[in-house]
């Protein structure tokens, strides 16, 4: 292996005696992914029935319906095109969770239904993981896809949030898998492989068939078939720019098998030739009266500055998962006199998708300050490529340790208990692990009245479930209680025993369900009969309003 490109590989995390002598650390690297895969799916099937609604999960899953409808009617039933803004989102998740209902699989009415998205959405969330591992493993070697794997795993805002960010998760998990096939394609083009170019027409397909975000990776791949091209030895510049045509035809049967499953899971985008255009912008632009809070501030979410992201992902991420992207920037700014050379260049060329994806939207939200809010949800496509990226960063920094045994090993057994208190962290926030945030900020403890907390009201099913327990141990089976709910009424109504009818009327309410996310709990009087609290914060309230009269009933 010449210099250039060993150095390269070196600061990528990927040193050619990895690929020799520690065949047997591979196997137990392999080993031990393989295991957290195990433990995560068992983790999944045991946990995916303890959630509650997302604020979004009902219209999603009828606009789901609406698309069944659409094909059951031959195409003329065009409801699904007309509710509210859905038509604005690929269908994909959707589509599928409706079909299992239609099946009889399970119930259309309580909480089985609900359950079973859940269930799915933990499932794409899984084959999330296997992205970044793959994509990782491919780029940096096992131990660094390990690494990888690990502080994803630790990072509640995908293992906690994959259950129930049903629109959220699933179109990160087509980005991964996208940005895999791009990593895959670039090197070998213009003549990339039949099974690459048929799984990346799949992946964009897919990411496309759940929101126009998907543009973010057409990107690229543009620029990793841009750079394939410039930056190929010895040629001229014509040769180049024949080596870029006969790249973007090789590349043209994914570009249709993806207009075709876009078509498919989101059928309003090819019914015009305007209408991606439409969604594409009207998502950069897209407000409404809604207040999200930034350190301490509370702002509508179209006045967010645009250091709104990039603020939530310091306070979100792990300190491992952290300390990886530290060590990854580092070895990166090592590696970049090495794109001097023609063999440098062509050892970064895997990267710079990977790159691009874990950058890009960061200074696209920093230069546009586009409408934002409920923290990272909509950029958690972030994730998966900032893991890979922090992953290969602590094996990178792991292996330059070399010379250092006792600080190597001493850095580890610090990794490992850095890894170890974010598993618990996350084990006392159980079933709410996409509340957690790091220590910079004291932990959820920290986040009262400055971060976003239980924005999707997950917590109102234990609330509601307390409220039930309340009711029974009164002892009047006959009688009848109405409920207000600060969220969606069905967010209440699920879980609620049929004694307990949900109604906007929030005067006249018996009880009040509320999550405290934006003091949503101070909008009606009562007494308080019952908590949803994780380390030491009250996520959600249950209040008791049958002894108010007159003025005392009015909500504020």
């Amino acid at each position: 292996m010449s210099a250039p490109v060993r150095a390269a590989a070196v600061a990528a995390g990927h040193d050619e005696a990895d690929d020799g002598a520690g065949a047997g650390s591979r196997r137990w690297a392999f080993g031990l992914s393989m295991l957290l895969f195990v433990a995560t799916a068992a983790f999944i099937v045991l946990t995916f029935d303890q959630h509650g609604l997302s604020n979004d999960e009902e219209v999603q899953h009828v606009y789901g319906r609406l698309l069944v409808d659409f094909y059951a009617s031959g195409l003329s039933d065009l409801r699904a095109f007309e509710y509210k803004n859905l038509y604005l989102y690929g269908g994909l998740f959707d589509l599928v969770a409706a079909l299992i209902e239609r099946s009889g699989v399970v119930g259309s009415s309580g909480p089985g239904v609900w359950e079973m998205r859940h269930l799915l959405s933990a499932g794409f969330g899984l084959l999330g993981l296997a992205g970044a591992w793959l994509l990782a493993r491919r780029l940096a070697g096992e131990w660094a896809a390990l690494a990888a794997l690990v502080v994803l795993l630790v990072t509640g805002a995908w293992s906690g949030a994959m259950f129930t960010h049903t629109k959220d998760v699933p179109f990160a998990t087509a980005m991964v898998w996208a940005l895999y096939y791009i990593v895959r394609v670039a090197p070998s083009l213009p003549r990339p492989a039949r099974g690459d170019v048929i799984g990346l027409g799949i992946a964009l397909g897919c990411a496309f068939g759940l929101r126009i975000g998907a543009v973010f990776a057409v990107f690229y791949l543009g620029m990793a078939v841009l750079a394939a091209a410039a930056w190929r030895e010895g040629e001229s510049a014509g040769a180049r720019a024949a080596v870029f045509g006969r790249s973007i035809i090789a590349l043209l049967p994914a570009a249709l098998i993806a207009f075709v499953l876009m078509g498919l899971f989101w059928p309003w985008a090819v019914m015009s030739a305007g209408n991606l255009w439409k969604a594409m912008t009207t998502f950069s632009h897209f407000s409404f009266l809604l207040h999200t809070i930034l350190a301490g501030k509370v702002m509508p979410n179209g006045e967010v500055p645009g250091i709104y992201l990039l603020a939530y992902l310091l306070v979100r991420l792990p300190e491992i998962f952290l300390l990886g992207l530290a060590l990854a920037a580092i070895g990166g700014l090592r590696a970049l006199p090495m794109l001097a050379s023609p063999a440098g260049r062509r050892a970064a060329l895997p990267w710079l998708p990977v790159v691009l994806a874990a950058l890009f939207p960061i200074a696209y939200t920093l230069l546009a300050a586009p409408p934002l809010y409920n923290g990272i949800r909509h950029f958690t496509f972030l994730l998966p490529p900032l893991a890979v990226l922090s992953g290969a960063g602590l094996y990178s920094a792991w292996q330059r340790a070399a010379r250092w045994p006792r600080g190597r090993w001493a850095a580890l057994a610090g990794s490992v208990l850095l890894v170890a208190g974010h598993v618990v962290m996350l084990a006392r926030l159980h079933p709410y692990e996409y509340v957690a945030y790091n220590g910079f900020v004291g932990g959820l403890r920290g986040t009262t009245d400055r971060w976003e907390q239980d924005y999707w009201a997950d917590s109102l099913r234990d609330a509601a479930e307390q409220l039930n327990a309340f009711v029974a141990r009164e002892g009047h089976p006959d009688k009848t209680y109405t409920v207000a709910v600060c969220a969606e009424s069905l967010q209440g109504s699920v879980w609620l025993d049929p004694r307990l009818v949900v109604t906007r009327d929030w005067w006249i309410a018996d009880f009040f369900l509320s999550p405290t996310h934006m003091d949503c709990h101070t909008a009606v009087k009562g007494q308080i009969i019952g908590t949803v609290e994780r380390e030491g914060v009250t996520l959600a309230v249950v209040k008791d309003r049958r002894m108010l009269v007159g003025e005392e009933r009015r909500p504020r």
